[in-house]
């Protein structure tokens, strides 16, 4: 087969130890992002397969519909709105999944919030150039960093990520304050979590609030600019699940407002994120390039599961289908 793997920045996959699983198949790894349909039909025309690095590139039914060669959608991962299923089946496109690990993503919140609290990067690059124990040039925000410990982590959505986070937050002195659909908050009381008993007592209450909910049509901008203006001052808020669950142009307000009064940030409305995106130029604002699930052991996992469902399907035994 001919197998295409898109969208990988870091021209990683070969070095994999799974990568031997494509010996005998014409492989391209493409290392950068196209944009538009025209552009994508061009490049993918050739293959019969598309191996996915999770939701990097869209494949809509304008796009699919260019695409006679194509036979197989390699999903690393799971699918999360950015194909087409209903397009794909109808064009007769295979679409096959793996599976997650919350372990990678989970880590990096954590790796985020810590931080974020102690504003580590701000004081790490002015120590860079020449200064002592500063956060930052601006007296307002130059203050102290603080300790988890006795403050309140809030956390939207108790799924697999979720629940990590929430024992993080425990291991670290912290009272877990949940917010989410009837099923998640039993589910959180259970495990000895608190649950908020509205959602303005969630915005209100937490230092830091970490969003950990999977994108649907249901909760695209589920986050409203009006509770993000609930929120403390001094909190700060965490996203690494995804950029659209915060209502558009709300989060760059409330930051500019000063509630929160800090953001961590691992995912961004359009990705890559452009240099000159004005999020990157606010002082309160940690901002890394969507590492959650970018990590050697998950990569590993997800590659390997994806090729193997390449293999199985080019032998005539396809596996782990979304769309049979």
């Amino acid at each position: 087969m001919k197998i295409s793997i898109l969208d990988d920045y870091q021209d990683a996959v070969r070095r994999l130890d799974c990568f031997n699983l494509m010996d005998g198949h014409v492989v391209k790894i493409f290392n950068n992002t196209a944009r538009g349909v025209g552009q994508l039909a061009v490049r993918l025309a050739p293959f019969d397969a598309l191996v996915l690095i999770r939701e990097r590139t869209s494949l809509n039914r304008a796009l699919l519909n260019k695409l006679p060669s194509l036979k197989l959608i390699s999903q690393t991962g799971k699918v999360s709105g950015h194909i087409d299923v209903a397009a794909a089946t109808a064009n007769g496109v295979a679409i096959t999944e793996g599976i997650g690990d919350p372990t990678a993503p989970a880590e990096l919140t954590w790796a985020l919030i810590m931080a974020a609290a102690r504003r580590l990067p701000q004081y790490m690059q002015n120590l860079k150039d020449g200064l002592w124990q500063t956060a930052s040039l601006q007296p307002a925000r130059n203050g102290l960093g603080v300790a988890l410990k006795g403050r309140t982590l809030g956390i939207w959505g108790y799924g697999k990520i979720g629940r990590l986070i929430a024992g993080y937050g425990r291991a670290f002195g912290m009272d877990v304050m949940v917010w989410g659909r009837a099923g998640s908050l039993a589910a959180a009381q259970k495990d000895g979590c608190r649950v908020a008993a509205t959602r303005n007592e969630f915005f209100e209450g937490a230092d830091v609030l970490s969003l950990h909910l999977r994108l649907l049509d249901a909760t695209i901008g589920i986050v409203t600019a009006e509770d993000l203006m609930r929120m403390k001052p001094s909190a700060i808020l965490v996203n690494t699940s995804r950029a659209e669950l915060i209502a558009a142009g709300a989060l760059q307000q409330a930051l500019q407002a000063g509630r929160p009064g800090y953001a961590a940030l691992d995912v961004f409305d359009s990705e890559p994120l452009a240099a000159g995106d004005p999020l990157l130029r606010m002082e309160n604002v940690l901002a890394t390039p969507h590492l959650g699930y970018v990590e050697q052991d998950s990569y590993e996992k997800y590659f390997r599961i994806a090729f193997q469902n390449v293999l199985d399907f080019a032998a005539g035994r396809p596996q782990n289908l979304l769309n049979p």
